[in-house]
C-alpha cells in the first residue's frame, strides 16, 4: 500500500478528519474524509482511565459533548456514553445536526479498522509512557507501521516512541523545530540534519513575529532531506501560496479546498 508514510508524498492533510462538515475527530468525520480521498487524517489521542488510546482533541468532554471532566478519568465505557456531537454546528448554532443522532467518541483501534486504506497523523497528547506504550500496541495490532505517523507537543513522549519502536515514522516537536531555525538563522545548519532518521517539520506560517516558512527555511531542509507540512491552512489563496512556495503539505479544516488546489496546481502524490 505504502512504502512509507511519506511514500507517496501527501498533500492534504485533513485536519480532524473533515470537520467542516461533521463534528470532528469522530468516526463521522473521518469517513467522509477518507471517502473524499485525502492523503492523511490528522487526529489526536489521549489515554482513558481503563489505558485505551481515545481520539478526542481536548483535555476535557466539555467543548465538544454534553460531558464534563477530563478524558484520562473515564473509562471507555463512560466515554462512549456521551454525545459526541452534541456541539457542532454549521451555521453558528442555529442548528446542532448531529445532537441526538448517536455519535461517539471513539478509539484509535476503532478508525483504524474503519479506514483501513488511510494514513493517519497522530498527536499524542497525555504525557508518559504508558500512552507511548498502549501507541505501539495498537499500531502493530493494525500493521499499521507505515500508515501511521507519531507527533506530540512532549518531547519526552517522541523520544521514548523513537527508542521503543524507530520503524514507526515521528514528527518533531516544538524544541526541535526551534533548534533547527536558528541554526538556519545563523546559517549554521550541518549537512544532516540526523544521522538516521528523516526530519518531518509540522509547523505554522509564523509564530508570533517569526517568519518560520519562507523560501530560503524550505529549501535549506529540502536540500537536507526535510518534509515540511504546515498547519491550519484554511484559506485558499494561502493554500496556493505555500504550494508555491514550495512546501509539501498542508493541514487544514477544509481538505475538499486543498484537494481542489492540488488539482488546480497539478501537484499530486509522488508514486
Amino acid at each position: 500500500m505504502y512504502n512509507s508514510f511519506f511514500d507517496p508524498l501527501p498533500r492534504v492533510v485533513a485536519h480532524r478528519g473533515d470537520s467542516a462538515n461533521f463534528p470532528e475527530n469522530t468516526l463521522e468525520a473521518f469517513l467522509s474524509a477518507y471517502k473524499m480521498g485525502v492523503d492523511v487524517i490528522e487526529t489526536d489521542v489521549h489515554l482513558s482511565r481503563d489505558g485505551v488510546l481515545v481520539i478526542w482533541h481536548d483535555p476535557t468532554l466539555d467543548r465538544n459533548t454534553n460531558g464534563t471532566g477530563r478524558i484520562e478519568d473515564h473509562t471507555l465505557e463512560e466515554l462512549k456514553s456521551y454525545d459526541a456531537g452534541y456541539s457542532f454546528s454549521a451555521d453558528g448554532g442555529a442548528t446542532y445536526p448531529f445532537r441526538g443522532k448517536g455519535v461517539e467518541l471513539c478509539t484509535l483501534d476503532e478508525a483504524l479498522k474503519a479506514c483501513p486504506a488511510q494514513r493517519f497523523n497522530v498527536d499524542l497528547k497525555t504525557k508518559g509512557e504508558p500512552i507511548v506504550d498502549a501507541f505501539i500496541s495498537v499500531v502493530e495490532k493494525n500493521q499499521a507501521k507505515k500508515r501511521v505517523l507519531g507527533a506530540s507537543f512532549h518531547f519526552s513522549n517522541l523520544k521514548l516512541l523513537r527508542r521503543k519502536e524507530p520503524r514507526i515514522t515521528t514528527s518533531i516537536t516544538t524544541s526541535e523545530v526551534l533548534r533547527f531555525l536558528i541554526l538556519h538563522k545563523t546559517k549554521a545548519l550541518p549537512r544532516r540534519l540526523h544521522k538516521t532518521r528523516q526530519i518531518i517539520f509540522q509547523v505554522p506560517p509564523r509564530q508570533g513575529r517569526i517568519e518560520v516558512i519562507t523560501p530560503s527555511f524550505i529549501k535549506a531542509m529540502h536540500d537536507r532531506g526535510a518534509i515540511i507540512q504546515v498547519w491550519t491552512i484554511n484559506d485558499k489563496k494561502e493554500m496556493v501560496r505555500l504550494f508555491k512556495m514550495g512546501v509539501d503539505s498542508i493541514m487544514t479544516d477544509r481538505p475538499a479546498v486543498a484537494m481542489e488546489v492540488v488539482q488546480e496546481l497539478g501537484l499530486s502524490a509522488e508514486a
